[in-house]
């Protein structure tokens, strides 16, 4: 297996970070690509990968065949992936391994914190890791997540001394982006074959893990706990398993609907630019909170 020395670790729970060892690429000019894997699937992590080499080897590297990791077979992607492990003085990589659960964390906060958000953060850590090796970047190219000019425009002025190449399909046009995205596939499948259910699951036959494949909406029914939900492998803030659980969890009340309704966040009530109307204002019972501190307006004093 490529990816055999790999360690995911046994909590499938938690981010997981792995990367080459820098060894004697720190002292020449590099140029590094990100692009990552797994961004649609209902099923599994996220992985973004950095990959950097020293400039001047970026033409051994297309000689190589590394080319967009979508329009290679597993096996070609596995075979690049073992040049990648085995010429670490040639070529280094970063990768994050963002899980489910940090996923659908992000998205259901209060505060949003969406998956274009979430990506461009990883990938400024991945760059700041790689510096903070010792990794000497000066060219960056990276397939971009949300308009190609402003992420470029975000990443030029938190690294000045890097110049970026933000890019649409940027895994088909630069060789480096080309192994970022092979690192980032073989990871993530790799992860995928090793997954553990603490859940106590034995059936992993859970298709290719997009919302639209059938096999995987029929693993996601049967594999649906009518109280606790999904598995960890599961994106829980995909619309998919959304739907999913209306119809096969039992229904949940939470006390916080009862308190929005004291105040008058329930729906039905009022708008808040009706309050500041004349007639509004005359009517309106002071709220209990005035009442129960004492506290008068100053055009009743």
């Amino acid at each position: 297996m490529a990816a055999a020395t790999l360690n995911f670790g046994d909590d499938n729970s938690v981010d997981r970070a792995i990367d080459s060892d820098v060894q004697g690429l720190s002292s020449l000019p590099c140029c590094a690509g990100i692009d990552e894997a797994g961004r649609g699937p209902v099923l599994g992590p996220m992985v973004y990968c950095l990959c950097y080499c020293p400039t001047r080897s970026l033409e051994g590297l297309k000689k190589l065949g590394f080319a967009d990791s979508k329009q290679l077979t597993e096996e070609k992607r596995d075979r690049l992936f073992e040049i990648m492990q085995a010429n670490e003085d040639f070529i280094g990589w970063n990768t994050k391994i963002l899980s489910p659960n940090t996923i659908s964390n992000a998205m259901l906060r209060r505060s949003k914190y969406n998956l274009n958000a979430l990506s461009h953060d990883t990938a400024i850590d991945l760059v700041r890791t790689a510096v903070s090796k010792g990794v000497n970047i000066t060219e960056l190219y990276v397939d971009t997540v949300g308009p190609a000019d402003k992420y470029q425009k975000k990443l030029s002025d938190l690294f000045p001394g890097i110049q970026v190449t933000v890019s649409q399909k940027a895994d088909s046009k630069f060789s480096i982006v080309s192994a970022a995205s092979i690192c980032a596939k073989v990871t993530r499948d790799e992860a995928l074959r090793r997954w553990r259910f603490s859940e106590g699951l034995s059936d992993d036959d859970f298709g290719s893990g997009y919302p639209s494949d059938p096999k995987t909406k029929s693993w996601l029914s049967k594999s649906t706990d009518p109280v606790f939900g999904f598995p960890q492998l599961v994106r829980f803030s995909w619309s998919t398993c959304e739907k999913i659980m209306e119809r096969n969890c039992v229904p949940v009340h939470w006390d916080d609907d009862d308190d929005e309704a004291d105040v008058g966040y329930s729906k039905g009530t009022a708008k808040l630019v009706d309050y500041f109307g004349a007639k509004s204002i005359e009517k309106s019972k002071r709220h209990r909170f005035f009442k129960e501190s004492h506290l008068t307006s100053l055009n009743q004093i």
